[in-house]
């Protein structure tokens, strides 16, 4: 039986930024802070209450309903609204609260979010507290944040939304197809966070990248997505198809080498390619490119007979359009397994200088592996121990550990 705590919780993640949105949108003289303290309150009433009176038949038209009279009260109260009377102004919020407008408030919440006058760490932050309804520590927790810097950045967001009039409200509909780039861009680094972290547990990661996928559905069934829209549905069923064999049956973190092909979900796989060929058309974006990765990882029956000659080459055209660090590792680990080895580490060793990617332990890890394949282990020791001093996870120093003590043992 579902408790009145799980029940407040599953409330909290479907509705929380929704009826923040709704409040703002309902009157310009709610700010974000105040909008967020009165759902807050809303939902400690309905603990309160329901823990006397019992859970109600429409817990979210309950909570809905407690939420807009708070807000009347509120605006009444301070006096806050010139030339509407009462009536009409809970007749507009009776509107803004119906059931109707649920069905799609996410996705006008998420072209919200999208709003050109904000950073995009500010656009991901606000996504993932009012659109996937995430708490502030969770929010920390995924993208490597403290607490106390998601608080302050919120802070800062909730005032420029405030003094510049940037409401969380649907966009006019001239402004969604401009602002389309920014929502994949946003999805992206949400399904990423899920996929690529390794903070916060297994389930919340696989939750993240199962919201994503649900976001970037929804712009198509909405009809507001394009071939764009398709070519990263396809990148993130690809991954979301590898991510039970991520994990060995301990929780450790595994190479792609060592993962178990047969626990890779073949119907998404299909799925991915159904939509990366949809995705056909005459742009190709980066989108396009990952996914065709991810496509020849996934249909590679072992790491050997992957095809990294055409992976090389994907890299390499994504790396020339879109120049990037990090694309540029991948680009080099892929020439090392396609052959070319020596410019693979000329490419590393020359990351070495960039000041980002000295500090990433990845670029490490991965020289102390390549390293370790070309028989200079004593080199290769040099680099998983520099790595593992630049993660403070735990998962993460585990997988460097690990890949120490197979190179000790020979087992690699």
């Amino acid at each position: 039986m579902v408790s009145i705590e799980q029940a407040v919780d599953k409330l909290y993640k479907d509705h929380f930024g929704k009826m923040v949105s709704v409040l703002l949108y309902a009157s310009r003289d709610i700010d974000p802070e105040t909008a967020e303290d009165l759902v807050q309150d809303s939902f400690s009433a309905a603990l309160t209450d329901w823990k006397t009176n019992g859970i109600p038949l429409n817990p979210a038209g309950w909570i809905y309903k407690v939420c807009r009279n708070k807000a009347l009260n509120k605006i009444k109260k301070e006096k806050r609204i010139e030339g509407l009377n009462e009536n009409t102004f809970q007749e507009s919020v009776e509107m803004r609260f119906s059931e109707s407008v649920l069905d799609d408030q996410q996705l006008k919440l998420l072209f919200a979010c999208a709003h050109p006058d904000l950073s995009p760490k500010v656009q991901v932050v606000i996504t993932l507290k009012y659109v996937v309804n995430l708490k502030v520590d969770v929010i920390a927790g995924v993208l490597g944040m403290t607490v106390d810097g998601v608080d302050k950045l919120l802070l800062r967001a909730r005032q420029k939304i405030k003094d510049e009039k940037i409401l969380l409200e649907e966009p006019p509909s001239a402004a969604l197809r401009p602002r389309l780039p920014t929502v994949h861009k946003i999805i992206y680094l949400i399904f990423n966070e899920g996929y690529k972290s390794f903070r916060g547990t297994e389930i919340l990661r696989e939750e993240l990248c199962e919201e994503a996928l649900l976001l970037n559905k929804a712009l198509m069934d909405a009809h507001l997505g394009n071939k764009h829209t398709a070519a990263l549905h396809a990148l993130m069923l690809f991954n979301s198809a590898r991510f039970k064999s991520r994990f060995g049956t301990s929780g450790e973190l595994l190479n792609l080498e060592k993962q178990d092909r047969s626990l890779w979900n073949k119907a998404l796989i299909q799925l991915g390619n159904d939509f990366l060929h949809a995705s056909k058309g005459e742009e190709i974006t980066s989108y396009h490119l990952e996914a065709s990765i991810a496509y020849l990882h996934c249909v590679a029956h072992s790491f050997a007979d992957t095809d990294w000659g055409t992976i090389t080459q994907l890299y390499a055209r994504l790396l020339n359009e879109h120049p990037n660090p990090f694309v540029e590792l991948n680009y080099a680990i892929a020439l090392f397994y396609s052959g070319q080895r020596l410019q693979a580490f000329q490419i590393l060793h020359a990351l070495e200088r960039h000041p980002i990617l000295n500090q990433y332990y990845l670029l490490n890890s991965a020289l102390g592996k390549l390293h370790h394949l070309e028989g200079n282990d004593i080199l290769a020791r040099q680099y998983l121990i520099k790595a593992y001093d630049q993660t403070g996870f735990a998962k993460e120093q585990e997988f460097i550990q690990k890949m120490m003590l197979e190179m000790e043992t020979g087992n690699s």
